[in-house]
């Protein structure tokens, strides 16, 4: 049996605005993000497009999550703030480079699309998913989420202003109510 293309449904929203890439966007240019380290993602898609698109941000994409914790910590070295864009899925690839990060005491501003939560139609992404935030918890980062498209600017700055004022390991867990969800449909 085949299966037809994967459709992405447009979750009701609880309030605010659903281009909430345009809010995240803005929030970072005004927070002085310089460079975005990303691996392609379809959550993040319209954002990691602005990125590429400004001339000031350097969109820099990557093979694998790891990467992207060098890069920034690179980037703040040379005296540029830079955000790590994931899905929730990679979050398990980053864990022993978020161990250099706090003893260097680098910021790291991570935004988390969430999979393995409501309306995941791949099991596949659930035990991640489900344990995303407890594990970067457990390696020190502080996690914000989100799951309100009305909340997410405030929440990116807030976490922005701790990370590269309060010099610490942020992660913004961006929820599939925000997202959107995936359906496979026959």
């Amino acid at each position: 049996m085949a299966r037809a293309a994967t459709k992405k449904k447009t979750p009701k929203k609880a309030a605010g605005k659903l281009d909430w890439p345009s809010d995240v966007f803005r929030v970072l240019k005004e927070s002085d993000v310089r460079q975005i380290a990303y691996v392609p993602d379809a959550g993040h898609t319209d954002l990691i497009k602005k990125c590429i698109a400004d001339n000031v941000v350097r969109a820099v994409p990557l093979t694998a999550e790891q990467e992207g914790v060098a890069v920034l910590a690179g980037a703040w070295l040379g005296g540029e703030a830079g955000a790590l864009l994931m899905q929730s899925s990679g979050v398990g690839n980053i864990i022993n480079m978020l161990g250099m990060t706090n003893e260097c005491r680098f910021p790291l501003l991570m935004l988390v699309t969430m999979r393995g939560e409501w309306g995941e139609f791949n099991p596949w992404q659930v035990p991640m998913g489900q344990a995303t935030e407890k594990a970067l918890q457990a390696a020190g980062v502080i996690c914000h989420r989100v799951d309100n498209p009305a909340e997410i600017a405030e929440t990116v700055e807030a976490a922005a202003k701790l990370a590269f004022q309060g010099g610490r390991m942020v992660a913004v867990l961006i929820g599939q109510r925000v997202v959107g969800f995936k359906d496979w449909t026959k």
